[in-house]
C-alpha cells in the first residue's frame, strides 16, 4: 500500500509527463488512467485510491502513460469511451466519440419527446462504435433502430456495445454504405448521421489522437461534403410524413449545405444548432411531405 501523500504526487507527477507531450487535459487523464487501473469511481480514487495502489497497478499506470504520451488515444489504449452517461467499448476500427455528437442525440431525443412520437423509427448511418444507435435505444422505451455501416468491424464493435447496454432487440445492425441496404419502403422518423466531413487537404494538419481515428470516417472530399451530398441525395427517399434528417458537420459548412438544400424542391426548412463553442453543428431538415 502506498503512502497516502505519494498519490497526490504520483497524479502530479505522470501529469507532468503528459503535459510535456502536449496533452491539456493531463491531470483529469491520469484520474480517469487511476480509476481503470483501481476500477473505482472518481470519489473512491480519491478517498481510497492510496490504499489500491501496489507494484502492479503502478506498473500498469506506468506502461498506460509512456504510451499516452505519444499521443496515442486514451480511449484506444483503454477500449473505452464515456458517451452520454454511458460506458462504451471503442477500438482502431471506430472513431473516439465526441461531445458533439452528444448534441446530436440531445436533439434528436428532443424532437421524438416533443412530437410525442411513441414508437419511433430511427435509421442511423455510418454507426460507427453504435453510440447513437444505442442511446437512442436506451433512452427510448418503444424504439425501432436500423444502424449501417461499410465497415464490419464497426459494426462488431456497435454490436458488442448494443449487447454490453443491453439493447440488441431494439437495433436492426446491417452493413450497409449509407442507405444501400433499405428496402425502398422503408420509413423512418429520424435519419441521423454523424458522417465524415473534414476535407482531405485538412488531414495532415490534425492532431495526432485525431488521426487515429479511422481515416474513412473524418475524411470526405476536397470540401468535406462528399458523404454529406449523399445524405441530402438519398435520405428524403426513407423520410417518414413528419419526421426530420439531423446531421453533424464541421465548422464552417452551414451555409454550403444550406445553400445544397436550397437547391433541392424535396427540402421544406433548414436550421442549424451550435455546439457549446457556438459554432454551427448540428443539421435539422425537414422534407416537404
Amino acid at each position: 500500500m502506498a503512502k497516502p501523500d505519494f498519490f497526490p504526487k504520483l497524479i502530479a507527477e505522470k501529469a507532468t509527463v503528459l503535459e510535456s507531450a502536449g496533452i491539456e487535459s493531463a491531470k483529469a487523464e491520469m484520474e480517469w488512467i487511476l480509476c481503470f487501473v483501481l476500477e473505482v469511481d472518481r470519489l473512491n480514487l480519491y478517498l481510497h485510491g492510496a490504499e489500491l495502489l501496489n507494484d502492479a497497478a503502478l506498473a500498469r499506470v506506468e506502461k498506460i502513460v509512456t504510451r499516452r504520451a505519444t499521443r496515442y488515444p486514451l480511449q484506444y489504449i483503454l477500449e473505452e469511451s464515456w458517451f452520454y452517461g454511458r460506458k462504451f467499448l471503442v477500438s482502431p476500427a471506430v472513431m473516439v466519440p465526441t461531445p458533439e455528437t452528444e448534441g446530436l442525440c440531445e436533439a434528436a431525443l428532443g424532437f421524438v419527446r416533443s412530437h410525442e412520437i411513441r414508437a419511433p423509427r430511427i435509421l442511423d448511418v455510418g454507426t460507427g462504435s453504435g453510440v447513437i444507435a444505442v442511446t437512442m435505444a436506451s433512452e427510448l422505451d418503444r424504439v425501432d433502430v436500423v444502424a449501417v455501416d461499410k465497415s464490419t468491424e464497426a459494426l462488431d464493435v456497435a454490436m458488442k456495445n448494443a449487447s454490453d447496454l443491453e439493447v440488441s432487440r431494439k437495433i436492426d445492425f446491417r452493413p450497409s454504405d449509407f442507405f444501400a441496404a433499405l428496402e425502398p419502403d422503408e420509413r423512418f422518423d429520424l435519419v441521423l448521421s454523424n458522417p465524415p466531413y473534414i476535407r482531405d487537404v485538412d488531414y495532415a494538419d490534425l492532431p495526432p489522437e485525431v488521426k487515429a481515428d479511422p481515416r474513412l470516417a473524418m475524411t470526405s472530399g476536397k470540401d468535406g461534403l462528399d458523404a454529406v451530398r449523399v445524405i441530402l441525395r438519398d435520405a428524403p427517399k426513407f423520410l417518414a410524413g413528419g419526421g426530420r434528417i439531423m446531421f453533424e458537420i464541421g465548422m464552417g459548412q452551414s451555409e454550403e449545405i444550406a445553400a445544397l438544400t436550397a437547391d433541392d424542391a424535396r427540402y421544406r426548412s433548414f436550421s442549424c444548432l451550435k455546439d457549446l463553442n457556438d459554432i454551427d453543428r448540428i443539421v435539422i431538415l425537414s422534407c416537404r411531405e
